[in-house]
């Protein structure tokens, strides 16, 4: 799907023609440049290589700089591919966010808060033990068993289990996008997405 590499910016909230306060969050979107062209014939499969965001070229490798160079454009900070984008388009052609609609719905993928190493009450909505008396004493946000003791005598794949919670690769799908402001080359859409404020996200129509 055709999309753009963007930079979360926070949440606000508007108001919709019926008079309804929609909370939305604000996305710096683009603008992008493209880095590579991929075709069926060389690659296998039709994609575009996007960039976005400058770096200083002492930041930068050798192997990339060389690949920013063939392209013409300079150094870029994050590279992401796109496929389904319509007709032909160059090396070091800038797309901006006026390939977006308003009214339209994206996808959004981006990586969720980290909350550390959490318990299975947190992490996967155990309710705990009711029972508080009769010598339960503290064990009231415990997982319980978690397996059988003789046989199969092991733990099974996927027990859910206190560990290691958020800062995952989450995508969100169907978000309504509520206005496109070109010349500041933001999107607002309808509602929450994942990350903090200025993580980096990906918006495919």
């Amino acid at each position: 799907m055709p999309g753009l590499i963007g930079k979360k910016i926070g949440m606000t909230s508007v108001f919709s023609a019926d008079g309804k306060n929609v909370p939305c969050t604000v996305i710096e979107v683009g603008p992008c440049v493209v880095t590579q062209v991929k075709t069926v014939e060389t690659d296998g499969y039709a994609a575009l290589q996007l960039g976005f965001e400058d770096k200083k070229d002492k930041h930068t490798t050798k192997p990339m700089a060389g690949h920013f160079k063939k392209a013409g454009v300079t150094p870029q900070r994050h590279l992401a591919e796109f496929k389904g984008f319509e007709g032909e388009h160059q090396l070091g052609e800038t797309i901006t966010v006026e390939i977006f609609e308003e009214g339209g719905y994206v996808d959004i993928v981006g990586t969720s808060k980290g909350k550390g190493y959490q318990g299975v009450v947190k992490r996967h909505g155990f309710g705990g033990v009711g029972q508080s008396t009769h010598g339960q004493h503290n064990r009231l946000r415990a997982p319980g068993s978690v397996g059988a003791c003789s046989y199969p005598a092991k733990v099974f794949k996927g027990m859910r289990m206190a560990g290691q919670m958020g800062n995952e690769r989450v995508t969100v799908q169907n978000l309504q996008v509520l206005k496109v402001i070109p010349e500041h080359n933001v999107l607002m859409i309808k509602g929450s997405i994942p990350g903090s404020k200025g993580s980096i996200v990906i918006i495919e129509k």
